[in-house]
């Protein structure tokens, strides 16, 4: 099943060109490196995918969408589909971690008490969390915040999970943590899309590789 489909697209930031002639899938359960230097144009392909930054040119479906014709009422149920993972957090420093991910759930629609509780354990449980759940940011290790993160992006069960630079901010261990915990996610169904400049994950962790490079996305072999 493909759930990304990109045919000879641009990526443009409003004039200024950042990628041009990408092609690539995406299906279901596979998992994707994006590597490159910084500012090759990695995080604005992701971002071409939850309708951030606007296709323009090419053929670009993602789900059932055709982001070239996609309304703009459409795009929260693409998003609903995609979970995303930052490099720096981005978590609510006045907030518990319980406290972060009930707000996401409450924001995208869930009423029930039970079921708000029953998701936030479950999620917390696949990152081995569970034990952490009342601690604010601050009394956290970087990879642990990244932890929360990877469950709050997995509250709303996505099709999809885009990781940028998910590492950038932790330390090697945290990180190889962190790219194990991504890989046993795409193991169990979820498709993962991960940027990084940190060619070691591409040997330790083998996956499918493209590469940004020269205003292109290439296949690495």
């Amino acid at each position: 099943m493909v759930l990304i489909d990109y045919e000879n697209i641009e990526v443009r930031k409003g004039e200024n060109l950042i990628l041009k002639d990408v092609t690539f899938q995406i299906e279901k359960g596979e998992f994707l490196y994006i590597i490159g230097k910084v500012g090759s144009g990695k995080s604005s392909l992701l971002k071409t995918i939850y309708c951030e930054i606007p296709v323009k040119k090419g053929y670009a479906q993602v789900f059932e969408y055709d982001l070239r014709k996609i309304k703009r009422k459409q795009v929260p149920y693409l998003r609903r589909k995609v979970g995303i993972v930052f490099q720096d957090f981005q978590l609510l420093t006045d907030r518990s971690m319980h406290e972060n991910l009930e707000f996401v759930l409450k924001a995208t629609g869930w009423k029930d008490k039970d079921d708000i509780e029953m998701r936030i354990h479950e999620v917390l449980k696949k990152v081995d969390m569970e034990r952490k759940d009342y601690k604010f940011p601050h009394e956290l290790s970087g990879g642990e915040q990244q932890r929360i993160v990877i469950a709050r992006a997995l509250l709303n069960s996505p099709d999809l999970i885009l990781a940028d630079e998910p590492t950038g901010n932790l330390d090697p261990e945290a990180g190889a943590q962190i790219v194990k915990l991504l890989h046993e996610i795409s193991e169990s169904g979820t498709s993962i899309i991960m940027t990084t400049h940190n060619y070691h994950w591409v040997q330790d962790f083998p996956a499918k590789v493209k590469k940004c490079e020269d205003w292109r996305l290439l296949d690495i072999e």
